[in-house]
């Protein structure tokens, strides 16, 4: 079927000549009839699964029944968002956020907290309950005017076997069938109506149901927020590295190298003893300034990070750590940037901290990806006592994987062990 010109609303407003010999009666009645069908396999459906789901809740199993009968629900709506562009020109929105790259139970935890899909199971009950028969009557009106319709026909094919259009009063021929195609056009005529009336109906409480609202726009537009607040994060690190490492290290390089020179010149003159001193002293601290950039530019994004991802990035920081590490993230793969930065970034501050306040004597770090999400675990067998509101660390740690709207989780006894747990969606 082409595309509706006009809404339809329009279309019943314009007469009912223009209305009955356009293509709108054949898309009402395509959505209504299907929606009986539709209506009545979600219903069958919903009831078995929350039925069984509430028997056996008590085994365990009906907990998994009934969450499927939740999360159920959205390919439902997606179904009839589509099945409305039958009768609406502008389609209905998804409300759903976006989780491309996201693991099962990450797509099923997101989907079962937002409103939208439990707006999406109240529109699959509404469905069933009423829309289907709804459909229903239209589908019976339609096939009984489609038979009266046929009256003549049915008269000739049928002969001289005996038609009744009223009990007890055989048609006597095609001819007298004429009053039964009448009926069936009158008939036509009203089903046609009676679907455009239903299927107005039922679009405006899909896009009330199944449309996005107010708050979901919020909701999607803090997301976005806090995607553009990391691109825009990420982007100025990048560009702060590049500066530090084209702009100052080079000249450092390059006045270490004329400090080097000039001390060389200066020995060979007498009498400037004491000025090539100098000139060595400063050769030595451009040096050890050089050394400094060099690791900040190092902490700022390292670069085995961006080569070979989060395992290695943390293993060459382990190498370095004072006190000894044993890290176990081997099952962690590739990630996107900012997730991998992100981690990196809070395990070398957890690492820093283990280092600098516990007293531990060693320190293990393990990860790996479940449901969409990159679970770590740093563990010191430290004096313990970390506390996240004594101080900006751990908080500053908690801070930046909530851009991600990760979590961070610390357990730490007096005595300890402390244990910190990390959790970022992979999604980011």
């Amino acid at each position: 079927m082409p595309e509706p010109p006009v809404a339809l609303g329009q279309v019943l407003r314009s007469g009912p000549r223009r209305f009955l010999l356009s293509a709108w009666p054949l898309r009402c009645w395509a959505l209504m009839v299907s929606g009986a069908v539709v209506g009545y396999v979600a219903l069958t459906v919903l009831a078995v699964l929350v039925g069984l789901g509430l028997l056996l809740s008590p085994l365990g199993i009906g907990l998994v029944l009934l969450t499927a009968a939740v999360s159920g629900a959205v390919p439902l709506g997606a179904l009839e968002r589509r099945r409305l562009r039958l009768v609406e020109r502008e389609p209905v929105p998804d409300p759903h956020a976006s989780l491309s790259g996201a693991g099962p139970l990450a797509w099923l935890r997101t989907r079962l907290r937002e409103r939208a899909t439990w707006r999406e199971l109240g529109y699959a009950a509404l469905l069933g309950l009423v829309f289907a028969p709804a459909g229903f009557g239209v589908a019976v009106l339609l096939a009984f005017s489609g038979i009266l319709v046929a009256t003549p026909v049915i008269v000739w094919a049928l002969a001289p076997e005996p038609v009744m259009l009223v009990p007890g009063r055989a048609l006597s021929g095609p001819l007298e069938g004429l009053a039964g195609t009448a009926a069936g056009l009158l008939g036509l005529a009203v089903a046609a109506y009676a679907a455009a009336l239903l299927s107005g109906a039922q679009t405006g409480v899909a896009r009330m149901l199944l449309g996005p609202r107010e708050e979901d726009a919020r909701v999607l537009e803090l997301t976005r927020s806090r995607v553009r607040l990391v691109d825009a994060f990420e982007a100025e690190r990048r560009r702060i590295e590049r500066d530090l490492h084209d702009g100052a290290q080079q000249q450092l390089v390059a006045l270490s190298m004329t400090l080097g020179l000039a001390e060389r010149e200066l020995r060979g003159v007498p009498g400037t003893a004491g000025a090539a001193e100098l000139v060595a002293r400063g050769r030595s601290e451009a040096k050890q300034a050089l050394a400094q950039l060099r690791e900040l530019v190092r902490g700022i994004h390292p670069q085995v990070l961006s080569d070979h991802g989060l395992a290695a990035a943390v293993a060459e920081v382990a190498l370095r750590h004072p006190v000894p590490v044993t890290v176990d993230l081997d099952r962690v793969p590739r990630l996107p940037g900012p997730v991998e930065a992100t981690a990196y970034f809070t395990v070398t501050e957890a690492l820093a901290n283990a280092a600098k306040h516990s007293g531990a004597s060693r320190v293990e770090v393990g990860g790996r990806v479940a449901g969409g999400t990159l679970k770590i675990t740093v563990t010191d067998d430290g004096r313990g006592g970390a506390d996240p509101a004594a101080g900006a660390g751990l908080a500053g740690l908690a801070d930046r994987l909530a851009v991600l709207r990760g979590r961070l989780v610390v357990s730490s006894p007096v005595g300890g062990p402390t244990v910190l747990r990390v959790e970022v969606p992979c999604s980011g």
